[in-house]
């Protein structure tokens, strides 16, 4: 890429909006022990524990119940993809034990549930009425959700980077429902590579596929910033190299941290930039089809990228750059890179190999036009028609 000396081989905005949160990130081996102390700083007495069924039976969570001491309490097993019923049983659990800080271990699904139980016990009400609104093909609404929230001490066991968003989403019927709200940001997170060997390379490579969506949509969505890109760029080249690491040598702690620090960065990205096309139909393929998330991202990255191609082909040129090792600058060739990823870290290609019925495509692709990441995509949907044919290329 040339550029005049002296200036910034970027796209100058016209304006832009940042998001910076209050988080306070702690990444070291044996970060888990620290949850004690770091919940202290901020106040909390009466810590809820939130874990899937997986994740309590790791010794680690042990280590992490023991960290917060007598007082804590735990919550119900949270389920992948999360439930407004689950949501509203964690609220009830937060009122009988007089909660005053939620500790959330374990992935996307359970740190969202943090957050919207969070947000339910302040808000009130019904948890959909909360809901962020789109209205096709370029409104979104954010109800103003002004109540302070229970303070949320995260600690991340995959690579999805919700941690570090204010924005989550909760299963409702067949759809999901986004969220989104500043002061539901966790106001800690503990990365602890050492902790992070105890789960699958699988887990962990498909959601750092997400990770990675987080970041190519940050850089060409209409949200983007100069800060989001900077952080997106770096976020793609640490996931292009320590996604095959982990994928190669599972049990190597330092490719494990590498990858930890692709996702943080990826989440701060989302929490600024917001999600796009991609994002809106990995949420229905997961709420209607049962797929996860993580497995659905890697399926439609490459997809997605050659669809907004000829509306974004400046910041894939960026994107080939940085998953390239700056080989690469031709737009066309992310899809290209992101074939290979797959490929190297034995991720999934195909829907029907998720076990999505090509019977469901149809309605996959109507559902989807309601999503609210379709205002932020650099690319205009014209309809239905266009993400039908999307999504059977991806079949």
């Amino acid at each position: 890429m040339s550029m005049t000396p002296g200036l910034s081989p970027f796209p100058r905005p016209a304006a832009f909006q940042s998001h910076a949160s209050l988080t306070r990130v702690v990444f070291r081996p044996g970060a888990v022990d620290e949850a004690g102390p770091e919940l202290a700083r901020l106040g909390g007495r009466r810590p809820l524990v939130l874990a899937s069924r997986r994740s309590r039976a790791m010794p680690q969570y042990g280590r992490l119940v023991d960290a917060l001491g007598a007082s804590a309490a735990q919550s119900i097993d949270v389920p992948p993809h999360s439930s407004i019923e689950t949501v509203e049983r964690v609220a009830r659990d937060i009122g009988r034990h007089d909660a005053d800080c939620l500790v959330a271990f374990g992935g996307g699904s359970v740190i969202d549930t943090a957050k919207a139980a969070a947000l339910l016990v302040a808000e009130g009400g019904e948890l959909a009425r909360h809901a962020t609104r789109s209205t096709p093909p370029g409104t979104v609404h954010v109800p103003a959700l002004r109540r302070p929230k229970l303070p949320i001490l995260a600690v991340p066991l995959t690579a999805s980077g919700a941690e570090m968003t204010p924005s989550f989403g909760i299963a409702h019927g067949a759809g999901k429902l986004l969220f989104w709200d500043e002061r539901c940001a966790c106001r800690v997170v503990l990365l602890d590579p050492d902790l992070n060997l105890g789960i699958p390379a699988r887990i962990v490579l498909d959601t750092g596929m997400n990770g990675l969506a987080h970041c190519l949509e940050g850089l060409y969505s209409g949200q983007r910033s100069p800060f989001s890109t900077a952080l997106a760029l770096d976020g793609l080249a640490r996931f292009a190299a320590a996604l095959p690491a982990v994928a190669e040598r599972p049990g190597d702690v330092q490719a494990r941290a590498d990858l930890l620090i692709a996702a943080n960065l990826a989440g701060i990205v989302l929490a600024s930039a917001r999600s796009c096309l991609h994002h809106a139909l990995c949420h229905v393929l997961g709420s209607r089809c049962g797929v996860a998330h993580g497995a659905a991202n890697a399926v439609m990255l490459p997809h997605v990228a050659d669809y907004n191609l000829p509306a974004a082909s400046a910041e894939l040129a960026m994107a080939a750059g940085a998953l390239s090792g700056g080989r690469e600058t031709r737009p066309e060739a992310v899809a290209v890179r992101l074939r290979a990823l797959q490929r190297a870290v034995g991720a999934p290609s195909r829907l029907r190999d998720l076990g999505v019925a090509a019977e469901a495509l149809p309605e996959v692709a109507r559902e989807a036009l309601g999503e609210r990441g379709l205002a932020f995509n650099p690319r205009r949907v014209a309809g239905v028609d266009e993400l039908r044919q999307l999504l059977e290329a991806a079949w």
